[in-house]
């Protein structure tokens, strides 16, 4: 029996999930991609812009590098992207200039994103290329991976500052 198209989105959404896991536990923003062609992953990336020392480091950049070295083609025609949060402005054109087929994407992102959050790059005509989108992928579980991210983050910085002050206190 095939999995419907429900059920693959899920099944590697869910790995795009546990590539996100990485990136936090090294202190990275947890965003996770993989790059999937005829129901294989060829690509996987996670961020690594502030490990890696590198402003393009992000997961769909690293996943659709990964994918295009395996294939040996910058062109990455009827393949997927599937990633947990949606891209940003340098990545949405990243999908235009690979030729990405699909983007599947989890949670919105409100601040950056330009799927159709902050803006909405992918669907301007003048492009040479457009790609399906499918949104809201798992999407509870991305925002929430991203929510205790950067709430674990605050408490952090709200304890260090805390030390701070109370050495201040004792000089």
């Amino acid at each position: 029996m095939n999995p419907s198209a429900t059920d693959r989105h899920e099944i590697f959404m869910r790995r795009a999930l546990e590539l996100a896991d990485q990136a936090s536990e090294q202190g990275e923003v947890p965003i996770g991609a993989v790059v999937v062609q005829d129901g294989k992953i060829i690509g996987e990336g996670f961020n690594q812009t502030i490990t890696g020392l590198d402003p393009s480091a992000h997961a769909e950049m690293v996943a659709i590098r990964a994918a295009a070295k395996r294939i040996g083609n910058y062109r990455l025609v009827g393949c997927s992207l599937y990633v947990t949060i949606e891209p940003c402005s340098m990545c949405t054109g990243l999908l235009v200039h690979s030729r990405i087929s699909t983007l599947v994407y989890g949670a919105e992102e409100p601040k950056a994103g330009a799927i159709c959050s902050a803006v909405d790059i992918a669907t301007q005509s003048h492009f040479n290329h457009q790609f399906a989108i499918f949104a809201g992928v798992l999407a509870d579980d991305c925002a929430a991976k991203m929510s205790q991210f950067f709430k674990v983050r605050r408490e952090r910085k709200k304890a260090l500052r805390a030390r701070v002050n109370t050495n201040k206190d004792l000089e």
